[in-house]
Order: structure tokens, then C-alpha cells, then sequence
């Protein structure tokens, strides 16, 4: 085999490992600051499961979806519209698990209009998916053009 074909394939891992693993823990640590108040609730979903295994699993489904979304967006040369999109699919997906937990651990043991779910979501996820998800795209952009193909 080529070296320069050997060489662009472990670049190519390289950066989809760094960018998975920065996504998961970018992920959970969001899920932990933002939802972290609810932490200690119950989950009406599934009575047995911890918080803990949530914000796992969603970081873990985060991780994956994304990943995939962050490495076709390499295609785009555009470095403010392929910033938009990253920030527009972080700050979309992070608010909806937010409010997943948020339903399935306060709102459906209580009497919470759809308004005042959203409301609420948005008034413990704001700080948190603003400053993480800058970060978050900082640092692939940061990732991508250092293990970029030439």
C-alpha cells in the first residue's frame, strides 16, 4: 500500500476519534450543567434509570449522529456557513435532549403547559449550550484544518 494512502487513512481516524470524543464529553458535560437540577428526580420513563445512564446514552447517540454530520460538513469550504450549521445542529440537538430530560423528569409529574416546558428548558439550558457549544465548534474547527488532507 501507498504511504501517502496510510498516511491520509490515520489522519482520517485521528480526527473522527477526536472530534467523537470531544463531541461526547462537550455532550455530557452539557447534559450535566444544564439538567444537572434534575439530576436527583425520577425518571417517569423508567423508574430505575440514574440520571447518570441518561446523560450517557444521549451523549453516546450525540456522539454518533454528530460525528458523522461534523465530518461531511469537511466538504464545505465556506468557514462561516459550515460555523453556522455546526452551531445550529449543536445548540438544536442539545436543547431537544434538554427538554426530553426535563419531560421525563419534572413535567410529567406536574402540570406544565407546552409554553412554559419550553420556557423552562430554555431558561436552564441557555448559559450552558451557548458557552459549550462555541467551544465545541472552536475546537473542531481547530481539529479539522490540523488534520486536514493535503
Amino acid at each position: 500500500m501507498n504511504q501517502t494512502f496510510k498516511t491520509k487513512i490515520f489522519l482520517f481516524l485521528k480526527k473522527f476519534i477526536l472530534i467523537a470524543l470531544l463531541i461526547f464529553i462537550a455532550t455530557f458535560i452539557e447534559m450535566y450543567w444544564a439538567m444537572g437540577s434534575l439530576s436527583e428526580r425520577m425518571s417517569s420513563g423508567n423508574p430505575d434509570s440514574a440520571f447518570f445512564d441518561d446523560a450517557y446514552l444521549i451523549s453516546v447517540f450525540t456522539t454518533v449522529f454528530l460525528t458523522v454530520v461534523f465530518l461531511a460538513l469537511n466538504f464545505i469550504k465556506k468557514t462561516y456557513l459550515k460555523i453556522a450549521i455546526q452551531l445550529i445542529c449543536i445548540i438544536s440537538i442539545w436543547y431537544f435532549w434538554n427538554y426530553s430530560i426535563f419531560i421525563d423528569r419534572e413535567s410529567s409529574w406536574s402540570t406544565y403547559l407546552f409554553k412554559e416546558e419550553l420556557l423552562y428548558t430554555l431558561s436552564l439550558s441557555f448559559f450552558p449550550i451557548w458557552v459549550l457549544s462555541i467551544v465545541l465548534v472552536i475546537a473542531l474547527n481547530y481539529i479539522s484544518k490540523k488534520y486536514e488532507f493535503r
